[in-house]
């Protein structure tokens, strides 16, 4: 693949290292008070419309048919909003005492008690040949009685949602690092956040393990194709809903940058490791499937 492909597919990783920089440089545009005017722009406007678009883009005519799982999502959610923050939790009461920025723990904190997003997962699940069955947050079901009177012209005219969310969710995460960088008292020291970043990937890499061999248990009761849907979706976090809400629950804080980067490392870590472990998850339920069918086909008698 390509430079110019590389960067067409993951243009959003690519815009986040780019508005960052321009935070950077120039941190008076988008702080509060300046021309962007964000403490309007993005706290009513911005923010209103990631969780407007996510509720329009899901399609509530497949509901029905994807809560028929109800242990598979029973599971996910237990896992993603229960185990996972307490886990992260008793985890950062050891993590308390080193060296390491607080607010970056606190950000660790806050990417555990994210919900499982509805968009890598499901295409990583979907390109392994996993269940797909959708996930669905509480605040999202108020969005659901607008797309059932547009559902008719969202069909026809199929707008890029993704698109929309992640162009806004730029603008969201600019103004976050230009109040950052325009405030001087705030330092992040290169050890914390490789120490972060090694930790991120360690705890993907150790969740996708205990999800895998949780639900190929013997008495777990799932398919493979569900155990591809677990592993994807009760390990990954929703950056688009992530950011919104951190910028709604942290407004004021002036570490809300730091907070927040915990959650920017989260979202192309799980992608990078989803997208190294397609083939082989593939290649396993695959076989797994094969084997099962094999044996649960009837055995025919032998004449003597």
């Amino acid at each position: 693949m390509g430079l110019l492909e590389r960067l067409r597919k993951e243009w959003f990783i690519a815009g986040i290292a780019l508005v960052i920089a321009a935070a950077r440089l120039e941190p008076a545009v988008g702080v509060k008070g300046g021309p962007l005017k964000p403490e309007i722009t993005v706290t009513y406007i911005a923010v209103s419309a990631i969780f407007f678009n996510s509720g329009l883009s899901l399609k509530t005519e497949e509901l029905t048919s994807a809560l028929m799982h109800v242990k598979l999502h029973l599971f996910v959610q237990i896992f993603t909003l229960v185990f996972f923050p307490t886990a992260i939790w008793l985890f950062l009461q050891l993590l308390s005492i080193t060296p390491i920025n607080e607010w970056l723990l606190k950000g660790l904190q806050t990417v555990g008690c994210m919900p499982p997003p509805v968009s890598s997962a499901v295409i990583l699940t979907k390109a392994v040949g996993g269940n797909e069955g959708i996930v669905i947050t509480p605040l999202l079901l108020l969005l659901f009685i607008v797309r059932r009177y547009i559902k008719d012209w969202l069909e026809r005219k199929k707008p890029p949602f993704g698109t929309i969310s992640s162009c806004v969710l730029l603008m969201i995460i600019y103004t976050t690092f230009c109040d950052t960088f325009a405030n001087p008292n705030i330092d992040l020291d290169k050890f914390s956040l490789i120490v972060i970043v090694f930790i991120i990937f360690s705890v993907q890499m150790s969740f996708m393990f205990l999800t895998f061999l949780f639900s190929t248990r013997d008495d777990s009761g799932f398919t493979p194709a569900d155990t591809v849907a677990i592993v994807f979706c009760s390990t990954h976090k929703s950056l688009t809903l992530g950011i919104p809400m951190l910028k709604i629950v942290f407004a004021g804080y002036e570490h809300l940058s730091l907070i927040s980067v915990p959650l920017l490392i989260y979202h192309p870590a799980q992608i990078l490791l989803g997208s190294l472990l397609v083939p082989t998850i593939k290649s396993w339920m695959v076989s797994r499937q094969k084997a099962l069918k094999l044996t649960r086909q009837p055995k025919v008698p032998v004449k003597v």
